[in-house]
């Protein structure tokens, strides 16, 4: 067998397309940019618009409508329960990347955010990896801590993301007293990579971030950084980040960016104390973010120290776009939200950050990261599944350029396979059916033999809490439920308009039915159960 390498995939929770520095932010992220600065940056990487549908994508190779999280389990509908898909867990119709890695020689170790399962038949230790610690719900208190909130009256948010931990096959009551979530994940995958030095097998290690998902929270030296920062407000950061993106040639510089959506007011609406709450997430957000690159920085000088970096494939990227709900105008996430948070918590100005402040930072700083797309997380316009992503591996021809091809998180799967010289069984798996892979290697692409890592006709779809989209080449058309879209089709060509900001179902209606017939398609492949309600609305 070829000389395989290793794998390290890296996964953020939530962050901005433009967050890091090698993707225009401000933020300081010198690990990552490193990596990213000397591997291939994607500008039309694409995931799901929430978060365990696209980690379902991206540990099975297929839709998530296939793989188990047809919707978030948070959020299934009465009309999904128990149909095949949305099983709220990843399911046994996949064979999962860890489980094949694994069969083919791999060490395989995660440590993180899994949210694909709550129970221990659906742990990762039934999935593949033979070491883990996982963070089990969708989002926890980075810090540990959890308010003394009598039960009939805690908010179904709290009570969704109470934490709740494994490691391997067993739960784990206590967290020790110096737990921040960055960290710990971290210390915990350089423990088993330690554990394993003897070991002459590659490994494949999954890194899960939980940040810089909300609750936002960080150390104090962190978040010092960036004091006053923001203090002009999120236009002022969504122009300088739009800026900068030009200048780096990640997006063009003619691009029209659609126009900030927002049920908050603006910045010149808000009092002098608004702005400093508002100002303050936004820093304490910046230092999860800094964090999480200081514990990347841990890794990477981990391998460069055992001779393994280069040759080890790296990939980073988000699980969705930036996080912009209000979570206070959520009813599903309710009731009485915003008072027990006021009851339990401590969100005075100074204290925001610490392990029992509990803010997150709305609609108008995220869409700073998401520009020029539209919206964000949640929604199947670009500003909710175009994300932040890079590859690295000095073995490769593609490396310190910027691509603008389309590609999407189920396509690592295959890659990985066929760098590690293995196949996926097909559609059957330890004597069980499972779906085949829908993703397509990128490697080809990655090393120059293809111009691009999908056909000009392929064709992807997207569904989630209603909102539908459908993609061919570079034309997309995108359905949005009222009240937050027009409750139609609309149709874009993201060649000429990334920010979908010109509507051409009009004028175009030839491509916009051959679009449609294409959804229709998908949604008999994969098992879309189609109905025009957000349930997060």
């Amino acid at each position: 067998m070829p000389h395989r390498p290793n794998f390290l995939v890296i996964v953020a929770d939530d962050l901005g397309f433009s967050d890091i520095g090698a993707f225009g932010g401000e933020i300081a992220t010198p690990n990552l940019d490193r990596l990213a600065r000397s591997g291939l940056r994607f500008t039309d990487f694409h995931t799901a618009s929430a978060c365990s549908p696209t980690r379902a994508m991206l540990l099975s190779g297929t839709d998530h409508h296939i793989a188990g999280l047809g919707s978030m389990a948070e959020a299934i509908r009465g009309d999904q329960v128990g149909k095949p898909g949305y099983e709220g867990h990843l399911n046994d119709r996949v064979a999962s990347l860890a489980e094949l890695l694994h069969d083919g020689g791999y060490r395989t170790l995660m440590a993180g955010k899994w949210h694909l399962g709550l129970t221990p038949d659906t742990f990762p230790a039934r999935r593949g990896f033979e070491r883990s610690f996982a963070l089990l719900p969708g989002a926890a208190n980075h810090y540990g801590f959890e308010a003394d909130i009598p039960a009939e009256q805690t908010p179904r948010l709290l009570k969704v993301t109470a934490g709740l931990y494994a490691e391997d096959d067993a739960f784990i009551d206590r967290l020790p007293p110096d737990f921040y979530s960055s960290d710990s994940f971290t210390d915990k995958l350089l423990g088993y990579l330690r554990e394993g030095e003897a070991d002459t097998r590659p490994f494949f290690a999954y890194l899960a971030f939980s940040a810089p998902h909300w609750p936002l929270q960080a150390p104090a030296e962190n978040v010092a950084h960036y004091r006053g920062r923001y203090d002009a407000g999120p236009d002022a950061l969504r122009a300088e980040r739009l800026e900068r993106l030009k200048k780096l040639g990640l997006v063009g510089s003619d691009v029209t960016p659609h126009p900030v959506e927002a049920g908050s007011p603006g910045w010149d609406a808000l009092g002098p104390h608004e702005r400093a709450v508002s100002a303050r997430s936004m820093e304490v957000y910046a230092g999860m973010v800094e964090r999480l690159d200081w514990n990347v920085g841990r890794v990477i000088d981990y391998l460069e120290s055992r001779g393994q970096l280069d040759d080890t494939v790296v990939i980073f990227l988000s699980d969705n776009g930036a996080e912009g709900a209000l979570l206070e105008a959520l009813p599903v996430f309710g009731p009485n939200l915003q008072q027990v948070i006021a009851d339990y918590y401590d969100n005075s100005l100074d204290n925001i950050g610490r392990g029992n402040s509990y803010v997150w930072y709305g609609p108008r700083w995220a869409q700073a990261a998401t520009a020029p797309a539209r919206l964000y997380k949640a929604h199947t316009t670009e500003g909710g599944i175009r994300t932040v992503a890079f590859l690295r591996h000095p073995g490769l021809i593609r490396q310190g350029e910027i691509s603008h091809e389309f590609a999407t998180v189920m396509d690592i799967a295959p890659t990985l396979l066929e760098m590690a010289g293995l196949t996926h069984p097909g559609t059957t798996y330890r004597g069980r059916p499972v779906a085949p892979l829908r993703g397509r290697s990128l490697l080809p692409y990655l090393k120059g033999r293809s111009d691009s890592p999908h056909p000009a006709d392929h064709v992807t779809g997207w569904e989630l809490f209603g909102q539908r989209a459908i993609r061919q080449g570079h034309h997309k058309a995108v359905f949005i439920p009222a009240p937050i879209g027009p409750g139609v089709w609309q149709l874009y060509d993201l060649k000429a308009d990334p920010g979908e900001t010109r509507d051409l179902a009009a004028t175009r209606p030839d491509i916009l039915a051959r679009l449609l017939r294409h959804w229709d398609s998908y949604v008999a492949e994969t098992g879309v159960v189609e109905f025009n309600f957000n349930p997060l609305r």
